[in-house]
């Protein structure tokens, strides 16, 4: 399994992978932003519009792809406000329903936060779905839960669920993007 990260090229050559495993993970009841059944040419869209923030530098993305499929991603959204430059949020951890449990979603995680202190970031932060299995990823991660908004998202069924924030604070090395 490798894990790599996508540029504005290879997530356009990659939209269909990408839509795919987007609407396996809301068909599977995650709460990343999408009602279900998430039809794929939505999916799809949405993918296509991040490629603009990619090539910006305001977005990274990570895709862990076996032989065949793309299985996971894992994306970094950067402010870009001046004062701000110091945090990112860590956005779209998804792995494919049949790729769980092998340790996937850990190193995506990873991946991501030793990207970010490279980046000089200092402060990550995020939202998840309360009570929901990343719950577990993060504290376990070394995140800080730092409280819960009660209806913030509609999950895929549509029924309004809570959200958990979290933050994880990294090394403290001066900015560089």
């Amino acid at each position: 399994m490798n894990v790599t990260r996508l540029d504005e090229k290879e997530v356009l050559d990659r939209l269909d992978a990408l839509a795919g495993l987007m609407a396996d993970t809301v068909d599977g009841g995650a709460s990343i932003g999408f009602l279900g059944p998430l039809d794929h040419a939505e999916a799809t869209a949405w993918w296509k519009e991040r490629a603009a923030g990619v090539a910006a530098g305001s977005l990274a993305i990570w895709a862990a792809h076996d032989v065949e499929r793309v299985v996971g991603t894992v994306s970094l959204a950067f402010p870009d406000k001046p004062n701000s430059r110091h945090r990112a949020e860590l956005v779209k951890l998804m792995v494919h329903r049949d790729a769980r449990g092998r340790g996937l979603g850990r190193r995506l995680l990873t991946t991501a936060e030793e990207a970010a202190v490279a980046a000089g970031v200092t402060l990550l932060h995020l939202d998840t779905e309360t009570d929901s299995p990343a719950e577990h990823l993060y504290t376990t991660a070394g995140w800080t839960r730092s409280g819960v908004i009660p209806d913030y998202a509609a999950d895929p069924a549509g029924v309004l669920r809570p959200t958990t924030l979290y933050f994880k604070q990294l090394g403290a090395a001066a900015p560089t993007r």
